[in-house]
């Protein structure tokens, strides 16, 4: 049997896709931004959501979009400029995290036989399990992701490299901050799907990760980023296919930090980074 031509496959194939774009683009500027522990506490977040949503009887991406781009905006306020501190992060992480426990407790107790996979596979991903509309979902909403984020990349690179000189020369600095902020909420739900919530900061860190180190050029390096991050989950999804008793969600994350691990290998030529986008 082909898997190339069974239902499952492509769903994930297509849905994978777009939700690793996304993740690419987004993951470069979170990585550039040094915002990495907002992925990590948004990763939580994703699975708070969900069990909430899951606990009060609604459709678990309900759930999630809420939560991760609620709590993506809230870091940014807590912040300056859009930019939450770690002292921000750190009170938020526990508090999600209690409640994330809560949740769970509340859906196991009572809702758990509707949906008895359901926190498994928040935690983990269900990427071969996408149904069509699902799929299609995906999709639009990572494409959505992926557009806002390259209409907004040249203002934001400024604003990343050069703060004050960004703000001087009237560009929305906050604005920019909190826009981010609200596109890495959305992708941090949107990958839930493929990866789950314990390893979506894979997907957004790994890809970028290796960009940076193999070119100083911002725009080769996002770009580089966008195309690793789709290689990798092409990679995995074939590597769990052929392997049945591999999971996606560690095929892809695996794939991706052997990537990351081989760029120490090479010591490309280093430019100098430019001060203004």
């Amino acid at each position: 049997m082909n898997v190339l031509t069974q239902p499952f496959f492509q769903h994930a194939l297509l849905a994978g896709t777009a939700i690793a774009l996304a993740a690419g683009l987004v993951g470069y500027f979170l990585v550039l931004r040094a915002q990495i522990f907002t992925g990590d506490a948004l990763s939580h977040v994703a699975f708070t959501g969900a069990m909430a949503a899951l606990a009060g009887g609604y459709d678990l991406r309900l759930g999630l979009f809420a939560a991760t781009i609620g709590v993506g905006l809230l870091l940014g306020g807590l912040g300056s400029r859009g930019r939450p501190d770690d002292v921000a992060i750190g009170s938020v992480f526990a508090w999600i995290l209690g409640l994330g426990a809560f949740f769970l407790t509340i859906y196991t107790t009572s809702r758990s036989g509707a949906q008895g996979g359901a926190g498994t596979s928040v935690l983990f991903g269900s990427i071969f399990g996408l149904s069509t509309s699902q799929t299609q979902l995906a999709v639009l909403i990572a494409a959505a992701i992926s557009i806002v984020l390259l209409l907004i990349a040249r203002p934001l690179l400024f604003a990343t490299l050069d703060e004050a000189v960004a703000t001087a020369r009237g560009v929305p600095v906050r604005l920019l901050g909190f826009g981010f902020l609200a596109l890495v909420g959305a992708t941090a739900g949107e990958a839930t799907q493929a990866v789950g919530s314990l390893l979506l900061l894979g997907l957004l860190a790994a890809p970028a990760g290796a960009a940076i180190r193999l070119t100083d050029r911002p725009f080769h390096a996002l770009a580089l980023s966008a195309g690793l991050a789709v290689a990798e989950m092409w990679s995995g999804l074939l590597l769990s296919a052929e392997a049945p008793k591999l999971p996606p969600s560690f095929a892809i994350m695996a794939t991706a930090s052997a990537v990351y691990a081989a760029t120490f290998l090479i010591r490309p030529r280093r430019t100098a980074l430019p001060a203004a986008a």
